[in-house]
């Protein structure tokens, strides 16, 4: 992936060269031409084509943005609410994502949505350990969790 992007980088400054034109108007066209021969030449590199998980990774800010706001929405009725009938709980969530980087990332996405944050990472690191202001149905919240942060973060990884 860094190769791709280095090439195209090259492909940029190459086409300055041959348009002699040395301005960042012209570096950006090189650029897009340098993406569209990297797309076309695309099945010859062994790893997949690098923009695929720039997309991938704005797809995971989206959804996170998404997941921040229902979040939002739900500690302020549970804040704005007469009476308190919440229902906290810690529970644990198994886990599919191996690497550290991968479990960093979902501990900090899972402890920046307001009303669960990660208490521990098991020492095997198999299932991180979760509290949450209010989870009446705790099946429910780690099917949320794992269909959408930990799905996007293992189409990133791999």
């Amino acid at each position: 992936m860094a190769q791709q992007l280095l090439l195209n980088v090259i492909l940029a400054f190459v086409w300055m060269f041959l348009a002699d034109s040395f301005s960042g108007s012209s570096f950006v066209i090189g650029y897009l031409l340098g993406l569209g021969i990297l797309f076309v030449l695309r099945r010859y590199f062994s790893t997949t084509f690098y923009v695929v998980p720039l997309f991938v990774i704005g797809k995971l800010a989206l959804i996170f943005i998404k997941e921040l706001l229902l979040a939002n929405w739900a500690v302020l009725k549970i804040v704005l609410s007469p009476s308190l009938n919440m229902k906290p709980c810690i529970f644990a969530l198994p886990l599919e994502v191996k690497k550290d980087w991968e479990i960093t990332l979902l501990s900090s996405l899972i402890t920046l949505t307001p009303g669960t944050f990660v208490i521990d990472v098991s020492d095997d690191r198999k299932e991180i350990y979760i509290h949450t202001i209010d989870a009446p149905d705790v099946d429910e919240v780690v099917r949320q969790i794992k269909t959408s942060f930990e799905k996007t973060i293992l189409e990133v990884s791999r």
